[in-house]
């Protein structure tokens, strides 16, 4: 039983190397043996370029045929410059109006006087609390956003407020930044 079972292995090695060449031959060879191919039947576009079918899209030969009947178009654009991101500048006609018949005196001014400095930005401290025990300073309960703050007279606040006075119903800050006193209510919520 030996000798039969060699052979089938023989002739199962043989069929394999067989169809391995093929296919390797299939793969390394151009289709059709390396004839040329016909010309294609794609349909041709009013301007007389050939669109390409799926099968010569694939094919990764160059075709100097095609490029030929690329090189033979004229562009024929409307009058703009396809190659600028930007629109051509067109000059505007200035019309000119004359001059008012009565045109009123000026009064001389004195001397332009300098603007004013704009006002400081207000304390966006919110004052919601107040709290005093016996024999203890008032406290104040401020918060701008998510920060909340309890502070005594003269403590500073976030780096930038001193708080200068409290009273129930007020307290008075001074923003050291911008040098600028302000006085906040009470405010519920």
């Amino acid at each position: 039983m030996k000798p039969e079972t060699s052979t089938t292995k023989k002739w199962i090695a043989v069929v394999l190397v067989v169809l391995a060449l093929v296919m390797v031959t299939r793969t390394l060879l151009p289709r059709g043996g390396g004839a040329p191919r016909p010309a294609s039947t794609a349909p041709v576009n009013p301007k007389g370029m050939r669109a390409a079918s799926v099968e010569e899209s694939l094919d990764p030969r160059l075709r100097l045929d095609l490029l030929d009947n690329s090189e033979s178009v004229v562009y024929e654009g409307a009058g703009k410059n396809i190659f600028r991101a930007a629109p051509e500048v067109v000059a505007i006609p200035r019309v000119r109006v004359p001059p008012l018949l009565t045109q009123p005196e000026e009064v001389p001014q004195g001397p332009p006087q300098p603007p004013s400095p704009p006002p400081p930005p207000p304390i966006n401290l919110k004052f919601f609390g107040y709290s005093s025990g016996k024999g203890e300073k008032p406290k104040a309960f401020l918060s701008q956003g998510d920060n909340v703050w309890i502070a005594h007279e003269g403590d500073v606040v976030n780096r930038q407020y001193k708080i200068v006075r409290i009273t129930p119903t007020a307290v008075e800050v001074e923003d050291l930044l911008n040098n600028n006193r302000q006085s906040i209510r009470l405010t519920q919520g």
